[in-house]
């Protein structure tokens, strides 16, 4: 399920929010991938975000309070 779509560099893209831990972790993790609608030759690609949390659904709020240009710069690194 799309969390969010921004407009990055003149392409649509869609961004979709996980949350990820692993076994020997208290903390959950919050993961993105990233997927341009118009181009189809481009893979999508997941990113670990620097968010934790000991709760899902806080980890999820404070996602909602990341700024749209600071999804925007993660696509900007990945396009190099």
């Amino acid at each position: 399920m799309t969390w969010r779509v921004l407009d990055a560099n003149d392409e649509v893209w869609f961004v979709m929010a996980a949350a990820e831990r692993r076994p020997d972790a208290e903390q959950w993790q919050l993961t993105l991938r990233f997927r341009c609608k118009d181009r189809r030759d481009r893979n999508p690609f997941w990113v670990q975000y620097p968010l934790e949390s000991t709760s899902k659904s806080s980890l999820f709020a404070l996602a909602d309070r990341i700024a749209d240009d600071e999804l925007r710069q993660v696509i900007a690194e990945h396009q190099v």
